[in-house]
Protein backbone atom coordinates (compact mmCIF):
# COMPACT_ATOMS: atom_id res chain seq x y z
CA UNK A 1 0.00 0.00 0.00
CA UNK A 2 1.50 3.46 -0.86
CA UNK A 3 1.94 5.99 1.55
CA UNK A 4 -1.24 7.93 -0.17
CA UNK A 5 -3.70 4.99 0.81
CA UNK A 6 -2.14 5.00 3.83
CA UNK A 7 -2.57 8.46 4.89
CA UNK A 8 -6.37 7.83 3.71
CA UNK A 9 -7.19 4.91 5.56
CA UNK A 10 -5.50 7.03 8.69
CA UNK A 11 -7.88 10.02 8.75
CA UNK A 12 -10.79 7.49 8.46
CA UNK A 13 -9.54 5.23 11.40
CA UNK A 14 -9.04 9.53 13.54
CA UNK A 15 -12.05 10.80 12.11
CA UNK A 16 -14.27 7.53 12.61
CA UNK A 17 -12.94 7.74 16.12
CA UNK A 18 -13.53 10.74 16.68
CA UNK A 19 -17.35 10.72 15.35
CA UNK A 20 -17.50 7.52 17.96
CA UNK A 21 -16.79 9.90 20.52
CA UNK A 22 -19.64 11.87 19.97
CA UNK A 23 -22.69 12.08 22.85
CA UNK A 24 -25.87 11.27 22.08
CA UNK A 25 -26.77 14.28 23.12
CA UNK A 26 -24.01 15.94 20.62
CA UNK A 27 -25.29 13.74 18.06
CA UNK A 28 -28.72 14.56 18.47
CA UNK A 29 -27.69 18.64 18.41
CA UNK A 30 -26.02 18.18 14.83
CA UNK A 31 -29.29 15.83 12.96
CA UNK A 32 -31.66 18.88 14.72
CA UNK A 33 -29.09 21.74 12.81
CA UNK A 34 -28.13 19.81 9.46
CA UNK A 35 -32.42 18.66 9.86
CA UNK A 36 -33.15 22.32 9.12
CA UNK A 37 -30.09 23.25 6.79
CA UNK A 38 -31.37 20.26 4.68
CA UNK A 39 -34.87 21.29 4.56
CA UNK A 40 -34.09 24.50 3.41
CA UNK A 41 -31.76 23.23 0.90
CA UNK A 42 -34.63 21.07 -0.06
CA UNK A 43 -37.35 24.26 0.08
CA UNK A 44 -35.19 26.08 -2.24
CA UNK A 45 -34.41 23.42 -4.92
CA UNK A 46 -38.64 22.81 -4.60
CA UNK A 47 -36.95 19.16 -4.85
CA UNK A 48 -39.29 16.07 -4.51
CA UNK A 49 -37.49 13.49 -4.83
CA UNK A 50 -34.68 13.13 -1.93
CA UNK A 51 -32.33 10.02 -1.72
CA UNK A 52 -30.57 9.87 1.61
CA UNK A 53 -28.85 7.14 3.64
CA UNK A 54 -29.39 5.32 7.33
CA UNK A 55 -26.74 6.11 9.76
CA UNK A 56 -24.29 3.90 10.18
CA UNK A 57 -21.25 3.95 12.73
CA UNK A 58 -21.67 7.38 13.94
CA UNK A 59 -22.92 9.19 10.56
CA UNK A 60 -25.08 12.04 11.34
CA UNK A 61 -28.36 10.56 11.48
CA UNK A 62 -31.30 11.27 9.04
CA UNK A 63 -34.34 10.10 11.18
CA UNK A 64 -35.60 13.23 11.78
CA UNK A 65 -35.03 14.69 8.00
CA UNK A 66 -37.15 11.68 6.50
CA UNK A 67 -39.73 12.15 9.26
CA UNK A 68 -39.75 15.67 8.00
CA UNK A 69 -40.33 14.64 4.12
CA UNK A 70 -42.92 12.32 4.73
CA UNK A 71 -44.91 14.57 6.94
CA UNK A 72 -44.27 17.13 3.34
CA UNK A 73 -45.35 14.22 0.98
CA UNK A 74 -42.11 14.25 -0.39
CA UNK A 75 -40.30 11.02 -1.95
CA UNK A 76 -38.05 9.74 0.36
CA UNK A 77 -35.25 7.42 -1.54
CA UNK A 78 -32.89 4.77 0.36
CA UNK A 79 -29.68 3.60 -1.15
CA UNK A 80 -29.58 -0.33 -1.77
CA UNK A 81 -26.33 -2.89 -3.13
CA UNK A 82 -27.28 -3.30 -6.64
CA UNK A 83 -27.67 -7.48 -6.96
CA UNK A 84 -25.59 -7.84 -10.11
CA UNK A 85 -23.20 -4.63 -10.68
CA UNK A 86 -21.45 -5.39 -8.10
CA UNK A 87 -20.26 -1.70 -6.56
CA UNK A 88 -22.71 0.23 -7.59
CA UNK A 89 -26.34 1.69 -5.56
CA UNK A 90 -30.12 1.61 -6.52
CA UNK A 91 -32.45 4.13 -5.17
CA UNK A 92 -35.33 2.29 -3.82
CA UNK A 93 -38.58 4.04 -2.43
CA UNK A 94 -38.79 4.51 1.77
CA UNK A 95 -42.05 4.50 3.46
CA UNK A 96 -42.86 3.63 7.38
CA UNK A 97 -43.98 0.14 6.36
CA UNK A 98 -41.36 -0.49 3.57
CA UNK A 99 -39.73 -4.08 4.26
CA UNK A 100 -36.04 -3.57 5.28
CA UNK A 101 -33.40 -6.11 5.65
CA UNK A 102 -28.90 -5.66 6.19
CA UNK A 103 -27.16 -5.66 3.19
CA UNK A 104 -23.74 -7.41 3.84
CA UNK A 105 -21.96 -4.60 5.59
CA UNK A 106 -24.75 -4.49 8.16
CA UNK A 107 -26.25 -1.76 7.10
CA UNK A 108 -30.38 -1.64 7.04
CA UNK A 109 -31.64 -1.13 3.20
CA UNK A 110 -34.93 -1.68 1.57
CA UNK A 111 -35.78 -5.18 0.63
CA UNK A 112 -35.29 -5.39 -3.19
CA UNK A 113 -38.34 -4.94 -5.24
CA UNK A 114 -38.18 -3.18 -9.06
CA UNK A 115 -41.15 -1.74 -8.72
CA UNK A 116 -39.43 0.82 -6.27
CA UNK A 117 -36.81 1.73 -8.11
CA UNK A 118 -36.12 5.31 -9.19
CA UNK A 119 -33.70 6.11 -12.11
CA UNK A 120 -30.47 8.85 -11.10
CA UNK A 121 -32.19 10.91 -13.26
CA UNK A 122 -35.54 11.45 -11.84
CA UNK A 123 -33.66 11.97 -8.04
CA UNK A 124 -33.18 15.58 -7.41
CA UNK A 125 -30.86 16.10 -4.39
CA UNK A 126 -28.97 12.56 -2.93
CA UNK A 127 -27.96 13.67 0.56
CA UNK A 128 -24.92 10.84 0.87
CA UNK A 129 -22.62 10.19 4.22
CA UNK A 130 -19.22 10.70 4.29
CA UNK A 131 -16.32 10.06 6.72
CA UNK A 132 -14.08 13.13 6.23
CA UNK A 133 -14.29 16.11 4.08
CA UNK A 134 -12.32 19.26 3.36
CA UNK A 135 -13.37 23.32 2.90
CA UNK A 136 -13.41 22.56 -1.41
CA UNK A 137 -16.00 19.91 -0.86
CA UNK A 138 -13.92 16.58 -1.48
CA UNK A 139 -14.91 14.05 0.35
CA UNK A 140 -13.47 10.57 2.06
CA UNK A 141 -16.23 7.81 2.11
CA UNK A 142 -15.73 4.22 3.97
CA UNK A 143 -13.41 3.33 1.06
CA UNK A 144 -15.94 0.95 -1.17
CA UNK A 145 -16.49 3.40 -4.11
CA UNK A 146 -20.20 3.18 -3.98
CA UNK A 147 -21.26 6.54 -4.17
CA UNK A 148 -17.88 7.81 -6.23
CA UNK A 149 -19.76 5.71 -8.65
CA UNK A 150 -23.17 6.47 -8.27
CA UNK A 151 -22.00 10.41 -8.63
CA UNK A 152 -19.82 10.08 -11.26
CA UNK A 153 -20.21 13.25 -13.30
CA UNK A 154 -23.07 14.31 -11.56
CA UNK A 155 -22.85 17.90 -13.35
CA UNK A 156 -24.57 16.04 -16.39
CA UNK A 157 -27.13 14.84 -14.36
CA UNK A 158 -30.42 15.70 -12.88
CA UNK A 159 -29.23 15.16 -9.55
CA UNK A 160 -27.27 17.69 -6.90
CA UNK A 161 -24.70 15.10 -4.32
CA UNK A 162 -24.77 17.04 -0.71
CA UNK A 163 -22.81 15.86 1.67
CA UNK A 164 -24.24 15.52 5.64
CA UNK A 165 -21.91 15.51 8.29
CA UNK A 166 -20.99 16.51 11.59
CA UNK A 167 -18.07 19.58 12.57
CA UNK A 168 -14.96 16.97 13.47
CA UNK A 169 -15.38 15.40 10.44
CA UNK A 170 -13.77 18.35 8.62
CA UNK A 171 -10.16 17.90 8.52
CA UNK A 172 -7.85 20.39 6.60
CA UNK A 173 -6.70 18.67 3.72
CA UNK A 174 -7.37 15.56 2.33
CA UNK A 175 -5.25 13.40 0.32
CA UNK A 176 -7.25 12.64 -3.60
CA UNK A 177 -7.49 9.72 -5.46
CA UNK A 178 -8.56 10.08 -8.83
CA UNK A 179 -12.11 8.42 -8.69
CA UNK A 180 -12.94 10.69 -5.88
CA UNK A 181 -16.12 12.79 -6.57
CA UNK A 182 -16.53 16.58 -4.95
CA UNK A 183 -19.68 16.94 -3.59
CA UNK A 184 -21.61 20.41 -4.47
CA UNK A 185 -22.34 21.19 -1.13
CA UNK A 186 -21.49 19.37 3.07
CA UNK A 187 -24.48 20.89 5.40
CA UNK A 188 -22.19 20.87 9.16
CA UNK A 189 -23.88 20.14 12.07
Amino acid sequence: MNTHSLLRQKIRRQVRQLRQKLTTFEQKQAEIIVTQKALQFIDQKQAQNIALYLAFDGEISTQLLIEHLWEQGKNVFLPVLHPFCAGHLLFLGYQPKTLMQKNTFGIWQPKLNVQQVLPLNEIDIIFVPLVAFDQQGNRLGMGGGFYDRTLQNWQQKSFIPIGLAHQCQQVEHLPLASWDIPLAQILVG
